[in-house]
């Protein structure tokens, strides 16, 4: 098969005989998601952009999507996408690791690959800052990694996860929907449990982590009040939690957490979440001026006797005068973050301006 950028003959060209020969193109060309949909050309995501392989593919037709699907699913997952619609799990074929979503649509089947790295990144490798070294070097409390979907959460977590089984000598449970970086056993021992295949829920496997002399407890998406109810409760108990929420701030986060609770509850959470919580990553993948790649913007929230306070009394709104004024201490504002990135010549001034946090604030910097 042709490179894509390379230019193509004129005819059409013929849907490849299976998933795995997608998949491989893929990791040869550093792409982070593929799509096989009915009705559309095969699609990837390259470096945050959702684009056609080729632009002269052939469309997917029904049939085409129901043999490449049947052709890498098991018979219990066919089972399940024919009785429920939907079958999301691991994929492990020998050449790499995937997280695959396989679904019924109007159409026909749609397919999504997410491309898992096999080894588990570094947090030097990913660029982190130091103060997140020392956010799990706690031997209790919360520490919650956040963004949006796509934006590296679960690699933030695995690098994490990895610097305490280099560190310690510890017993690590992982709770994920579905296990994508395989963690090998350095100092620690490491269980890791996949939802629906392991176990029912996140909520249940986590009552169970409690019963099985936890040290380090990682929730792969708190994503329920059961969930979020019982890691607090898990991080109060003398169990470091890390865990993952699909918000967009540390101010967001914490609304989101206090939120899921009935309002007769909050008042006591919010002084729960304030002795427990260690830290917040918020971060997001910003695509690089020269094309080649994303750049990590991250939002580092430490909890300072000030932010614990603000959390006590519901005023998350404050948060960002005193992430500016923790500046000491590791705190990094995702503006501030936004414009380190575009200072070293890394992000343009569109994606800096409209990824801010305060737009009005960030046109004036540039302004001035």
């Amino acid at each position: 098969m042709s490179e894509p950028d390379q230019q193509q003959p004129a005819d059409l060209l013929p849907v490849l005989g299976s998933v795995d020969e997608y998949l491989k193109f893929c990791m040869q060309y550093d792409a982070s998601d593929l799509h096989l949909a009915t009705g559309a050309q095969p699609i990837w995501r390259r470096y945050g952009n959702l684009q056609p392989i080729w632009n002269n593919a052939s469309i997917l037709t029904p049939e085409d999507t129901r043999r490449l699907a049947y052709g890498f699913l098991g018979e219990a997952q066919v089972k399940q996408l024919e009785s429920r619609g939907d079958v999301d799990f691991a994929y492990s074929p020998g050449y790499g690791r995937f997280r695959a979503s396989v679904v019924q649509q109007r159409l026909g089947i749609d397919m999504v690959f997410r491309v898992i790295k096999t080894k588990v990144s570094t947090i030097d490798e990913l660029g982190l800052p130091d103060t997140v070294r020392t956010l799990i070097r706690y031997h209790n409390g919360l520490v919650l990694v956040t963004g949006p979907v796509g934006c590296g959460k679960s690699t933030t977590l695995a690098a994490l996860v990895d610097a305490i089984n280099e560190e310690r000598q510890d017993h690590i449970i992982t709770l994920e929907d579905p296990i994508e970086y395989v963690i090998e056993p350095k100092g620690c021992h490491v269980n890791q449990r996949e939802v629906h295949t392991h176990t029912a829920s996140f909520a249940a496997a986590l009552r169970g982590a409690l019963r099985e002399d936890p040290d380090v407890i990682m929730v792969g998406e708190m994503r329920d009040l059961e969930t979020i109810s019982l890691a607090i409760t898990a991080a109060e108990t003398g169990h470091l939690v890390l865990g993952t929420l699909h918000t967009g701030s540390a101010a967001r986060t914490l609304d989101r957490v206090l939120d899921v609770f009935p309002i007769d509850q909050r008042d006591q959470i919010r002084i729960m979440v304030s002795e427990s919580l260690r830290g917040i990553l918020s971060q997001q993948l910003v695509p690089r001026i020269d094309g080649n790649g994303r750049a990590m913007a991250l939002e580092v929230l430490v909890n300072t006797p000030a932010v614990a306070n603000c959390i006590r009394e519901g005023k998350t709104f404050m948060l960002g005068g005193v992430m500016q004024t923790g500046k000491n201490v590791g705190m990094i504002t995702m503006d501030d973050s936004l414009r380190s990135l575009y200072d070293k010549g890394l992000i343009s001034r569109e994606e800096c301006e409209s990824r801010a946090e305060d737009k009005i604030l960030m046109r004036k910097y540039f302004e001035s």
